[in-house]
């Protein structure tokens, strides 16, 4: 009975600029993805595998500089298996472009697949790719995979990418793909690319997910796909991390400073803040030291730690007390002002939140005025 171990995996979108990171960050997310070739060819190493299946999605676009296209081939002529790239909708393929240039200088051991014909990968095991030819396309990429003949007794295993028909939107979607293309087309397994985490379809089709997470809302390390195919048996999918950054998603509810402290404590305790990027929601009623406190335990020690910040505070409001200010220590038109700001922060009028921030920069500044003072 024909056997074969692969590692299926897909959405790497070498070059992705992560624009909206400071230039450290996105220099280091950028080097992430190219790292988590080594990591792929190490996961094929240790379980056997002889062949990487990359479902679509490659590069980030049909450009993606010379560099970024000769680190991932640098990186793939080191291990020890056969790299199978087929274009998806960030990289699809056209004539005389980024492919024709990715096989001019591939190592004997990638291989584009960038026709929609089956191909034979070794004895008894074949490869029916479906590349994307447009970014986006209203016909099913994967419709021809069924006329797509093989020797009988083979290993049929198809590659493709877009989304599955049912996750799709009512009416005109793009690269849909009928959740029962693997039984349709007679495969023994289906490795699809562009859903960006790890997601079985019935029990012959899986996306492998991407294996390097790019964006919150996905909290799972990136990771890929194992899969053990055999002739007319379900193959056996594992899910595999090989991801390095975990981009995480918390709302915290606070009164003072020392409930932040302490959940800090906890994410210390619960990841490598260094390969953390934390998008972070204040919520709460907090006086005005706790909140100006607070604020100092994020920005101070946490802040560097952590490979990136994202905090919104305002869901955080301060409640200033008589005590916070009498600590602004002021005295005639500013003391004046300074509880006039007070009475509008605390009356909940249309100019509450405007009343609040104005009086917590007089705090703040009064506090490093008195700091410097005392130096």
């Amino acid at each position: 009975m024909p056997a074969l171990k692969i590692v299926h995996t897909a959405d790497w979108q070498l070059g992705k600029p992560f624009g909206r990171f400071p230039v450290d960050v996105a220099n280091a997310l950028s080097e992430a993805r190219l790292d988590a070739i080594d990591r792929l060819g190490s996961v094929a190493s240790a379980h056997g595998a002889r062949h990487v299946f990359v479902a679509g999605d490659v590069f980030d676009n049909v450009d993606p500089g010379d560099r970024i296209v000769g680190q991932a081939l640098s990186r793939m002529e080191r291990a020890a298996v056969t790299w199978w790239l087929m274009p998806g909708n960030h990289d699809h393929a056209r004539p005389g472009g980024l492919w024709s240039r990715v096989r001019r200088l591939a190592p004997p051991n990638v291989r584009i697949v960038d026709e929609p014909a089956a191909l034979e990968i070794e004895e008894g095991a074949w490869l029916l790719p479906a590349p994307l030819e447009h970014r986006k396309t209203v016909s099913d990429p994967s419709a021809g995979m069924g006329d797509m003949t093989t020797p009988s007794g083979a290993l049929r295993i198809g590659m493709a990418h877009g989304s599955i028909a049912e996750f799709g939107a009512s009416g005109g979607g793009s690269n849909l793909i009928p959740p029962d293309r693997a039984r349709s087309a007679g495969l023994d397994y289906l490795a699809l690319g562009d859903w960006h985490g790890f997601l079985k379809v019935g029990d012959r089709t899986a996306y492998s997910g991407t294996p390097e997470v790019d964006r919150f809302g996905r909290e799972d390390l990136g990771a890929c796909a194992f899969v053990d195919v055999r002739t007319g048996d379900a193959p056996i999918i594992e899910r595999i991390e090989t991801g390095r950054y975990r981009w995480l998603t918390r709302e915290w509810e606070v009164r003072t400073a020392e409930e932040v402290e302490s959940r800090i404590a906890a994410m210390r305790s619960e990841a490598r803040l260094s390969d953390v990027l934390l998008n972070l929601r204040l919520t709460g009623v907090a006086s005005l030291a706790e909140r100006v406190a607070a604020i100092s335990a994020l920005e101070g020690r946490f802040l560097h730690e952590l490979r990136h910040l994202d905090v919104d505070m305002s869901g955080l409001a301060a409640r200033p007390t008589d005590e916070d200010v009498a600590r602004i220590d002021v005295r005639g038109a500013l003391a004046s002002a300074a509880a006039t700001l007070q009475a509008r922060a605390t009356g909940g009028g249309p100019d509450a939140a405007t009343a609040a921030a104005a009086l917590e920069r007089l705090y703040v500044e009064a506090m490093r005025y008195e700091g410097e003072s005392n130096r």
